[in-house]
């Protein structure tokens, strides 16, 4: 039984990625079902293009479709122009036609990826005649109908089979995002006074940045999805901005608290270094739960708090000149704390409006307009 509920929750735990795995699946069965019943040349290209255009959501997979289509469109029309143009008899002058379709299209892939298949239409629609003893158009009619098969049926698919929507992605996305980013900011600040786990530090680092890379990625995503109206919901700008401004808060703190406090600096601020801490991280992590099951964002009065206390004491140390005698860079970087607090708190009621406008707006009903 134990058993059982785990292998349960661990579907559960990775639902879109077995969703996926169904889409395509059903894709790949559907488009050699109908390619065969159209009785195309090659339902193998069929199945083919199913799998790339079924994605992890829906905005991908029109992307991946419009990419797809774009490219084997015009190397039909390429490779098939260069075959009926510029006869030919033999290997030899065959060899000159592949090169001719060859190093032009790659260039232009290499400018633009989205239209790599060009290349293998164009290669496809050269040989397979040779195999088939086919004409070249018939040849690149043959390969815009079985992508297109293979286009339409994914396409479908991803629309009406267990559809994932990049803007319900985007909410597990960018609370993986702040988990991360409070972690990286309690290690930081704890640097302060027992100085800093490098190896723990730069393994949070390195996440961060796949993180935001991923995160970028499905936002582009939702914005197409909203653009195409297959989706409702916020706008991801103000969501994705915020998220990169904590990350840029958390970068100036690391260069802020690159060696510890001075000793009697410390004795006046580790607690209210450690409430602030303790404060901001349990915020940022309540705000992601809040982004991923959709509730009200958390109540943002203790970090206020926490930061009014440090900055009281912040101006206490001031006063008392506990920072003169010091060297420059040392001052620098205790003024430097405080700057880059006072930004992160900035943007903590940022971040607050936005969990808020995400949690208030249901996926299934247009954003509501503020007032």
């Amino acid at each position: 039984m134990a058993l059982s509920q785990h292998l349960i929750d661990g579907f559960m735990a990775r639902r879109t990625q077995l969703g996926l795995a169904i889409r395509v699946t059903v894709a790949a069965t559907a488009a050699y079902a109908i390619a065969t019943a159209l009785h195309l040349l090659l339902p193998l290209w069929a199945v083919l293009t199913s799998l790339i255009v079924t994605q992890m959501s829906v905005g991908r997979s029109l992307k991946a479709s419009r990419d797809y289509m774009l490219g084997t469109v015009g190397g039909a029309i390429y490779g098939g122009a260069i075959a009926v143009l510029i006869p030919y008899s033999g290997e030899v002058q065959l060899l000159g036609l592949l090169v001719l379709a060859v190093a032009p299209l790659s260039f232009v892939a290499a400018i633009h990826p989205s239209l790599s298949a060009a290349t293998v239409t164009a290669v496809i629609v050269l040989l397979v005649p040779t195999m088939h003893h086919a004409d070249p158009m018939t040849s690149a009619i043959d390969r815009v109908s079985e992508v297109s098969v293979g286009a339409i049926t994914g396409l479908l698919v991803s629309f009406l089979v267990l559809p994932s929507r990049a803007v319900r992605q985007i909410r597990a996305s960018a609370g993986h995002l702040l988990d991360l980013i409070a972690d990286a900011f309690t290690e930081l600040l704890a640097g302060l006074t027992r100085g800093r786990d490098s190896d723990a530090l730069h393994s949070i680092q390195d996440g961060i940045g796949s993180a935001i890379v991923s995160l970028n990625a499905i936002g582009t995503e939702a914005e197409r999805e909203r653009a195409a109206r297959l989706s409702s919901g916020p706008d991801t700008g103000p969501l994705l901005r915020t998220v990169l401004r904590l990350r840029h808060d958390v970068v100036m703190i690391g260069r802020a608290t690159v060696v510890p406090l001075p000793a009697e600096v410390q004795v006046r601020l580790v607690g209210p270094l450690s409430d602030v801490s303790a404060t901001i991280a349990a915020y940022m992590r309540s705000a992601a739960e809040a982004l991923r099951s959709g509730v009200g964002a958390p109540a943002i009065r203790p970090v206020h708090q926490a930061l009014e206390r440090y900055a009281n004491e912040v101006a206490a140390v001031r006063r008392e000149g506990l920072i003169r005698g010091h060297p420059g860079d040392t001052a620098e970087r205790f003024f430097a704390l405080s700057f880059s607090l006072e930004q992160m708190h900035q943007n903590l009621g940022d971040l607050d409006r936005v969990v808020g406008e995400w949690s208030e707006t249901s996926l299934d009903k247009p954003a509501r307009v503020p007032r």
